[in-house]
């Protein structure tokens, strides 16, 4: 059982820690050597290395430390212990590519003109990474933390807390470097945005059906067997003609879209039909784990 039961936290550890390491890469290999920025606390560490040439990997831990400390009742345990890895995990992979680029071994890509190419890739390393680590529960602390304990102490959202800090520290950076810069870093800001949410909510995007109709059983029949497709059956009242009825709910792949429109219609034309988004779809016929 003991066996089992490391396995699973494995499965866990491994992914976050490669998450730390893209994003590390990404912040080292893309951001810091154009003079782009980053959001949260991270963008603090790049604002110390502009401004002190502090390492990133020192500053990462110094900064997130005493929050870690602070926010671990908030937390909880289960996510203590995600964040702590997090958390020195990427101060870890920092270190260790720094070193490689201090020896010559690891090259960043610098660029004197083609910054959107720099912001591109920055975006999609970054929000690989944190894709990643997010997408197995992890964090790596600093603005996720803060967050958590202003909306404990002071009623404001997770979601305005970390906007907030994002523009006071892209706007304190403008004292370092070119406004230019900012500018591509929000091009990378939102392409890391979208790897993230993309990462997040699988590949398998698919979409559920919710079908009111008087021909319900005809219309299931015939989605079994012509789309060899689940259907479930749901027993239901309407509420003006007070039938009992049956509501269908199926969920189809994107490309399945319209000919289960096609079959609906080529029943019941009037059916009342419901499509809303699936981002992660598991079980047979989609992805098994």
């Amino acid at each position: 059982m003991k066996s089992i039961k490391w396995l699973g936290q494995l499965q866990l550890i491994i992914p976050i820690m490669l998450g730390t390491a893209i994003y590390a890469f990404g912040l080292l290999y893309f951001i810091i050597p154009n003079e782009l920025m980053e959001g949260g606390v991270t963008g603090i560490t790049v604002l110390l290395n502009y401004a002190f040439h502090i390492a990133p990997s020192i500053s990462t831990i110094v900064i997130n430390i005493p929050l870690f400390l602070l926010g671990m009742k908030i937390l909880g345990k289960r996510q203590s212990i995600y964040t702590g890895l997090g958390i020195v995990s990427l101060a870890l992979f920092l270190w260790l590519f720094e070193l490689l680029i201090d020896k010559g071994w690891m090259v960043p890509f610098r660029t004197e003109h083609d910054y959107i190419l720099a912001s591109l890739y920055a975006g999609v390393t970054l929000g690989t990474g944190l894709g990643i680590v997010f997408r197995f529960g992890g964090t790596t602390g600093g603005s996720d933390i803060i967050a958590r304990i202003v909306n404990r102490k002071l009623g404001f959202s997770m979601g305005q807390v970390i906007l907030s800090l994002d523009i006071l520290i892209i706007g304190l950076s403008l004292f370092f470097i070119q406004l230019e810069r900012i500018l591509y870093t929000l091009v990378a800001v939102f392409i890391a945005s979208k790897v993230i949410d993309f990462i997040q909510e699988g590949a398998y995007a698919a979409r559920a059906f919710t079908i009111i109709s008087d021909q319900a059983e005809n219309i299931a029949g015939r989605i079994t067997v012509d789309m060899e497709r689940g259907v479930t059956l749901i027993p239901a009242i309407g509420v003006y003609s007070k039938k009992a009825k049956h509501i269908i709910y199926c969920v189809v792949s994107r490309q399945e879209i319209r000919r289960l429109t096609g079959i609906v219609k080529s029943i019941d034309p009037k059916a009342f039909m419901i499509i809303n988004d699936v981002n992660d779809v598991h079980g047979e016929g989609f992805k098994e784990e």
